[in-house]
């Protein structure tokens, strides 16, 4: 079995005694001495703690090895390539490390209806600071949702003294959207990047919703309506604001890149991340469904018994297949003489 130089593989630590995400830009990640390391332009190499990790973000300008990428893979670590602080999703590796337990508690949530239910309840709180209306279904919540959503949108339009008309634009045409929209449009898209990357790093499916449902990124929408009005649907306003009283700089006139920069700094100056993966959690134990252990660690020591018993099944069989031809050649036989058929030690047949 090939193995990786320096000590064995890592027992991986429990999603929730990691901390959550890192960012690297401008570097080479790599494994030198059994360890992750990233060493910059001028050699100087700083320590990554990749078993200590939910998830290792690489912004423009990293460079990852092969090694640095199988250490991640056996430490159950998610990797990401994303735009600068994370406004961008552009790959991901193995979610969650490849574990099953808390894809299947999302999944039973979903499908019960008093459980998820209470999930939407508890969004509904969450984002608007208060209980929502009992005796009302899901789709009623949804409904009642969108219209506290477009008030919301008139007084921030007020604030920023924006020329609002309505949600609306088109995703194949994105210059058919008037400023404002296409302000909001690329400040959601910022923040459904960053979502998805912190559900991917804490083990869950993006299409598996609750409030949002049908869609490949249902669930990031779910948790990404619970920040962004805290966060990037302000951005999005005051840029508007000032593209439309001509006030941004000529290097601005691309009012989404403008938008774009402004979502990175407020994600980096609040620790949005930070904050996510925690909140991902609150909303699922609202209902009220025990989620699953994890599946025990892999033993190392059981693994290579394994592939030991693996190489002396097809050593016995090379054996038998040579001994055949030994047998053909001492009585002068011009053809082979097949060995007796016989049952291996993993258990598989010999041919």
């Amino acid at each position: 079995m090939s193995t990786m130089p320096g000590l064995k593989p890592p027992r991986p630590i429990p999603l929730k005694d990691r901390a959550s995400i890192m960012f690297v830009e401008k570097g080479q990640l790599d494994v030198i001495d059994g360890a992750c390391v990233v060493v910059d332009v001028t050699g100087v190499r700083t320590h990554i703690p990749i078993g200590g990790l939910a998830c290792l973000m690489l912004e423009p300008g990293a460079r990852i090895s092969h090694a640095a990428v199988t250490l991640a893979g056996r430490a159950g670590t998610l990797i990401t390539w994303v735009g600068e602080a994370g406004v961008r999703l552009y790959a991901a590796g193995q979610p969650g490390g490849a574990r099953s337990d808390r894809l299947l508690w999302q999944a039973r949530l979903a499908l019960n209806d008093e459980a998820r239910l209470k999930i939407v309840r508890k969004m509904f709180a969450l984002r608007f600071d208060g209980a929502a209306p009992e005796r009302r279904s899901v789709d009623q919540l949804r409904g009642i949702e969108g219209a506290r959503v477009r008030t919301l949108y008139d007084l921030l339009a007020q604030r920023y003294q924006v020329n609002w008309k309505r949600r609306a634009y088109d995703v194949g045409d994105w210059d058919a959207s008037d400023i404002p929209n296409r302000c909001l449009s690329a400040a959601t898209a910022c923040l459904h990047g960053l979502t998805e990357a912190a559900v991917m790093a804490a083990g869950y499916a993006p299409a598996i919703g609750f409030l949002h449902t049908g869609k490949p990124l249902s669930f990031v929408y779910d948790i990404s309506d619970l920040f962004k009005f805290d966060t990037v649907v302000p951005v999005a306003f005051e840029i508007a604001g000032k593209a439309g009283k001509g006030k941004l700089p000529a290097a601005g006139r691309d009012v989404a890149g403008v938008v774009r920069r402004a979502c990175r700094d407020a994600f980096r100056r609040t620790n949005l991340l930070e904050r996510i993966i925690p909140t991902i959690d609150e909303v699922l134990a609202a209902g009220d469904i025990a989620m699953p252990d994890p599946a025990p660690a892999p033993d190392a020591a059981a693994h290579i018994r394994r592939r030991r018993a693996e190489r002396r099944c097809w050593s016995s069989r090379l054996r038998m297949r040579l001994r055949g031809c030994a047998v053909g050649s001492l009585y002068g036989s011009s053809k082979f003489v097949r060995a007796p058929m016989s049952v291996c030690i993993c258990g598989a047949r010999a041919k």
